[in-house]
């Protein structure tokens, strides 16, 4: 079973995304980066990260994961509110983004896609 790890400070996101990839996903669901910035974590398949998160830039934390050896390799998918999201992640080195507000079926094929892409790739 494919794992993702989802990272917003906003519980209501958190949970409706848990809602929408159980069963078919190991979710696991962060309110900030701390453990993952300490790299205190089980490796994921897949990052699911809120730009705007307390106390760091979603950003910044892409930007660490693809910048370690042990993470690089893991797809990171950007959610925000922010228009200029796309170029952004693109620029943070970001697999992917998606603006809120999203819809359940795109943000699935967003994760399906990237998730795809890397099975290539291994």
């Amino acid at each position: 079973m494919k794992k993702l790890i989802i990272v917003d400070d906003d519980p209501a996101i958190i949970d409706a995304l848990q809602l929408v990839f159980h069963p078919n996903y190991k979710v696991t669901a962060l309110t900030s980066a701390d453990a993952i910035l300490n790299l205190d974590i089980e490796l994921p398949d897949l990052f699911i990260l809120d730009k705007q998160l307390a106390g760091v830039d979603g950003l910044d934390v892409c930007k660490f994961l693809k910048s370690n050896e042990t993470t690089r390799h893991i797809p990171v998918l950007m959610m925000s509110a922010s228009p200029s999201i796309l170029s952004l992640a693109i620029e943070y080195g970001c697999d992917g983004a998606i603006e809120k507000p999203f819809t359940i079926k795109r943000i699935k094929q967003e994760v399906t896609d990237l998730l795809e892409r890397a099975s290539l790739h291994e």
